[in-house]
């Protein structure tokens, strides 16, 4: 059974930086690709990043320059880290694994974590 535990999130001030932690147990997770989503209160889930077995790397256009994904295969582990935040990144982000088809779409990745609170106060 796989399981992914985000950590990490919390409060801060807009310019702001945090790291958000996911760490994954169950498989071996060097097979398939990592990603990670953000859901707003009221919101939809929505694609924040992702990177694959190959560590391509992709992001959605309002973190470009300012988010980075990365995974560590030896620690079962994938990281975000966020830069430059603004009160818009304000969400519950969760960590998932192993999608079938499109990146972009929340439906088709098959493993999640609880989510982990992010808040940017202006």
């Amino acid at each position: 059974q796989v399981q992914l535990v985000e950590s990490g999130g919390g409060l801060v001030q807009a310019g702001g930086s945090l790291r958000l932690s996911c760490a994954a147990s169950g498989e071996t997770f060097n097979r398939y690709a990592f990603g990670w989503f953000r859901q707003a209160p009221g919101k939809e889930r929505e694609f924040v990043a992702a990177t694959s077995s190959q560590i391509n790397t992709y992001y959605a256009d309002s973190v470009k320059g300012r988010f980075t994904i990365s995974r560590d295969s030896y620690r079962n582990t994938a990281y975000l880290q966020m830069n430059s935040l603004k009160p818009e990144d304000t969400a519950v982000y969760y960590c998932t694994y192993d999608p079938s088809g499109n990146y972009y779409n929340a439906a088709d990745w098959g493993y999640w974590g609880q989510g982990t609170q992010v808040t940017v106060s202006s």
